[in-house]
């Protein structure tokens, strides 16, 4: 059964508006609700970056239904890894059942103004993922923990408020390491649609069946998420226009991984053409085009679809894909 999710973009809207939408999404059916965790957003200029774990608190005291998650938090850097054991914990008591702990290695945009810390290779910062990893779960799980690691120490800390059953963690990636290790490890795998066929096909859901495989855990024991980028409305050049806001998702990784400050990445991707930033979306004015063109990735396995709309105005949105693309996919694919 498909899961359908709205992703709250906290670089684009302030925390009002954006806990607006998030009540408005689930009054429009959708299951779910994630949001990214910035310090800093894509872009200086109107740029926003609340802070998650508040966001998501009053996200939830103002709903009954959706699942709420990060898309994507790091907590390897600006968060020790118990502070976000604990953050996760008290949200979990308070809402049962509906939290997800989503994670990533991070982008030097977020980690370093906040911290000054030298950005590190990925190898590394893929290290310092898996070890807080181990440590988020210990801390849900056991008093007193003293962990001792490559890169974190805790001395006899103990969540005192923590949930009955422990937060899901879905793991973030675009490599084979960090898929197979979200086979293995994760609750669920969390990717984003617009990119070469060939890495969801040969790359990375095969690396993710590889870690279950290795772990000795079933498929279904994995929730294949993805964040799809779609430009849905009437007017075609308008879908078109919107998505030049985000044009910092088509910039090349070699192009965007060091950039540490929003004013050179706005910079950077106001010199991307609207037919580039185009390209990561599903730009068109015809549901049942929508349909088709996500169908590929459901016939591929994803299972939970996160749709992040680039538009201003995100009611007019929330209301049209509702109305005309939720149900037909519903339809199609249960």
């Amino acid at each position: 059964m498909l899961r359908l999710g709205y992703k709250a973009s906290a670089e684009q809207f302030g925390p009002q508006e954006l806990l607006r939408y998030g009540v408005l999404a689930e009054q429009c059916g959708f299951d779910s609700v994630f949001i990214s965790d910035h310090f800093q957003p894509w872009r200086h200029t109107h740029g926003h970056a609340p802070f998650a774990f508040a966001w998501m608190g009053a996200l939830g005291a103002s709903t009954t239904r959706v699942q709420i998650g990060t898309s994507v938090l790091t907590p390897t850097f600006r968060y020790h890894p118990s502070i976000v054991a604990q953050a996760f914990g008290t949200l979990g008591c308070l809402f049962p059942g509906r939290i997800i702990l989503g994670i990533g290695t991070g982008e030097s945009l977020n980690e370093v103004p906040a911290t000054g810390l030298h950005w590190p290779e990925q190898r590394e910062r893929f290290a310092r993922l898996r070890e807080s990893v181990r440590l988020i779960r210990q801390l849900w799980t056991e008093d007193r923990v003293t962990f001792t690691g490559e890169f974190y120490r805790t001395e006899k800390a103990t969540i005192y408020d923590r949930p009955a059953q422990p937060v899901p963690v879905y793991i973030a990636g675009a490599g084979p390491l960090i898929a197979k290790f979200a086979g293995q490890q994760a609750d669920g795998f969390i990717c984003t649609s617009g990119k070469a066929p060939e890495l969801y096909r040969e790359t990375l859901l095969p690396n993710v069946a590889t870690g279950l495989q290795a772990a000795g855990r079933a498929p279904e024991a994995l929730d294949r998420m993805i964040e799809m980028k779609v430009s849905f409305d009437t007017d075609r050049a308008r879908a078109l226009e919107d998505t030049r806001h985000w044009a910092a998702l088509s910039l090349t990784p070699e192009e965007k991984v060091s950039v540490e400050d929003p004013l050179e990445m706005e910079r950077l991707a106001d010199q991307v053409p609207a037919e580039r930033t185009a390209k990561r979306w599903i730009v068109s004015t015809d549901p049942d085009e929508h349909v088709g063109r996500i169908g590929f990735y459901v016939d591929m396995g994803f299972r939970h679809l996160v749709f992040h709309a680039p538009g201003p105005d995100q009611e007019r949105f929330l209301r049209l894909y509702s109305a005309q693309v939720l149900p037909r996919l519903r339809a199609r694919f249960g």
